[in-house]
Parts: C-alpha cells; sequence; structure tokens
C-alpha cells in the first residue's frame, strides 16, 4: 500500500486550515487516512505548524513519500533532517550522540530565525500602529486649528457688523448730550 504525508484541508471558505496527515495514495483528499501527524495553520503570521516529529520520522522510515507541501513543512519543523541524520547512524557514518548533537543546533538557529522574524513584524506593526497615530494627530491638529480660524472669523465679521451699529447709537447719544 503506497503511503503519502499529505495535506487534509478543514476550515471554512477562505480559511484553510490543514491536517498532515499520513494516508493511503489511492484514498480521497479529505477522505481516510492513517494517522494524524499534525496541523498547518496558513492564516497566521508566520504560519502556525504543530507537527509530532518522531511519526512524521516514523512514516518517512517506513517509506512514506511526502507531496511537494508537505515536505516543505517537514523540511521546515526538520522531520526530513532528522530523518536524514537516522540514516547516518543506521550506515554508521555518525553516531547517534553526534546526529543529536547537530539536530539540536539546527532546531537552536531555527528557533532563533523564527524569533528575529515575530519580532521583526511585532516592529513593523509598532512602526505602523505609530505613523498611524501621527497622521491622526496631525488631522486632528489642523480640524481644531481651522475651527479656530473659522470662529475667529465669526467673531471678527459679528464685531464689524456691530460695529455701525455702536456708531449710530454713539452719535444718537452724542446728538442727545448736546440738545
Amino acid at each position: 500500500m503506497p503511503v503519502k504525508i499529505r495535506l487534509q484541508r478543514h476550515g471554512k471558505k477562505g480559511k484553510p486550515f490543514y491536517w498532515v496527515v499520513a494516508a493511503d495514495s489511492r484514498s480521497k483528499r479529505d477522505g481516510r487516512f492513517l494517522e494524524k501527524i499534525g496541523t498547518y495553520n496558513p492564516n497566521t503570521n508566520p504560519a502556525t505548524i504543530d507537527l509530532n516529529l518522531e511519526s512524521a520520522v516514523q512514516w518517512l522510515h517506513n517509506g512514506a513519500q511526502p507531496t511537494d507541501t508537505a515536505k516543505g513543512i517537514l523540511s521546515y519543523k526538520g522531520a526530513l533532517l532528522k530523518h536524514h541524520l537516522d540514516g547516518g547512524v543506521r550506515k554508521g557514518a555518525l553516531t547517534q550522540d553526534q546526529a543529536d548533537a547537530k539536530f539540536a543546533a539546527w532546531t537552536e538557529e531555527k528557533a532563533a530565525k523564527i524569533a528575529a522574524k515575530e519580532e521583526g513584524l511585532s516592529n513593523e506593526q509598532a512602526e505602523a500602529r505609530a505613523k498611524a497615530l501621527a497622521a491622526e494627530k496631525k488631522v486632528n491638529d489642523d480640524r481644531i486649528a481651522a475651527a479656530k480660524k473659522v470662529e475667529e472669523e465669526a467673531i471678527a465679521a459679528e464685531a464689524a457688523a456691530n460695529a455701525p451699529e455702536e456708531e449710530a447709537a454713539a452719535e444718537e447719544n452724542n446728538e442727545e448730550t448736546q440738545a
């Protein structure tokens, strides 16, 4: 029975969520599977991958062939590297301790890369929020300045309109006092 490691689509329209499964290659995409190995959520940034590394490596040892996308996921999580190192141990090219040390060094390096990417994304988001806030404050300040200008113009226009009336009233008072 030819076994494939592939993705089964779940989730809703426009929001895919995948299970990474080992399945008979003749079964339907979302049909029967032999074992659920992990999950893959491409909706997050960076994509969230939860993989049972031991069972994935075991299926690779047993001859399961990953699809192209599954191969990328397995490579990202280190299952293919672990399978490769185990092959070296079986052939006698390295010891189990050397293979474990190489895999541990690789996982630490990978974790550092992922943390750097997440930090970069959070910094970009913080900068974008700061720019948006600064633009909003500028718009509000401009709006307040425009409102003050309109209010001052209204007061000046009202004063100009009242000035002739006040002059006429002042002249009447002068005429009354003179008479």
